[in-house]
């Protein structure tokens, strides 16, 4: 049993983890607010992106001879896993399901026979994954968004893609990344970046029947016009990836507080107990002493 001395030790540092996760929690509430408003700044200019993109699309005849980024490289043996994760942990289960759906994703495309390749953006997706696949990780990212994301950091990691793709290194790219919905809820995301989807053009242009006339060529825009939308597309991924950190951290620290005042609370209730039943101890010995005289 518990010396009072080690039950008021543990209430003490109880306390200062509570003070601890509910400091975090306020932290991660006024970011949130923040990587929100940037996250849902963010999805009409890359909605209207992939319109454009779908648009020039449609207006391309020979899609043998279109830009790579569209056309693709005519196979799918290799496959680059873009797992963007967060860079410190305290988040819930927001690491743990992107992990989880890279490791889902990696073992279904080796069952098919495909290469896989994994470039991660964030420290954490790299210590989960590198224990069971650390063979397949060509690169790790960190310190991105650390202050605030900026487009710059999205355009840089989609250079250095386009880069390994010029050069060869995979046929097929899609990042995985956790989509935001509420400070509670986040859905599991796996967008295909290179090449572009078709099934994503088809939906982006229903409804459009305007004709236009493109100057240069189409497929001259397009050259231009995909390098752009990659990285649109990662900055978008990004910033919702960065929304839904801060409301799985801010629901965390939330659960950590609650929980740690309930353990404050039964602790307390053993210590009176203790506290009391060696009060009543030391009366019993006194009185026993006494009347033995």
């Amino acid at each position: 049993m518990p010396s009072l001395k080690d039950l008021r030790n543990r209430i003490r540092s109880v306390k200062q983890t509570q003070k601890i996760t509910s400091a975090m929690k306020m932290v991660a509430a006024s970011k949130l607010k923040r990587a929100q408003e940037q996250a849902e700044a963010s999805r009409p200019f890359a909605e209207q992106m992939s319109a454009m993109l779908a648009n020039l699309a449609s207006a391309v005849t020979d899609r043998e001879n279109a830009p790579p980024l569209l056309a693709g490289s005519g196979k799918e043996e290799v496959h680059l896993l873009v797992v963007a994760t967060a860079d410190r942990g305290l988040c819930g289960g927001f690491n743990s399901s992107i992990a989880r759906g890279a490791r889902r994703r990696i073992r279904e495309q080796r069952e098919s026979g495909k290469e896989v390749k994994v470039l991660c953006v964030g420290r954490k997706g790299r210590d989960m994954l590198r224990r069971e696949f650390g063979s397949m990780i060509v690169g790790t990212i960190e310190g991105v968004g650390r202050r605030r994301l900026e487009y710059v950091e999205a355009a840089q990691i989609a250079e250095r893609i386009a880069r390994m793709y010029e050069a060869g290194e995979f046929d097929v790219a899609t990042i995985i990344f956790n989509r935001f919905k509420s400070a509670i809820t986040q859905v599991l995301t796996f967008q295909q970046l290179i090449p572009v989807e078709p099934a994503a053009l088809e939906g982006e242009t229903e409804g459009v029947h305007a004709v236009y006339e493109f100057e240069p060529d189409e497929e001259a825009i397009l050259t231009e016009l995909l390098p752009r939308n990659l990285a649109v597309q990662i900055y978008g991924a990004l910033v919702e990836n960065a929304a839904s950190e801060q409301g799985a951290r801010m629901t965390a620290m939330d659960n950590a507080t609650r929980n740690a005042g309930e353990m404050i609370d039964r602790l307390t209730l053993n210590y009176n107990r203790t506290r009391q039943a060696q009060i009543t101890r030391e009366l019993i010995e006194i009185i026993s002493g006494a009347e033995a005289l």
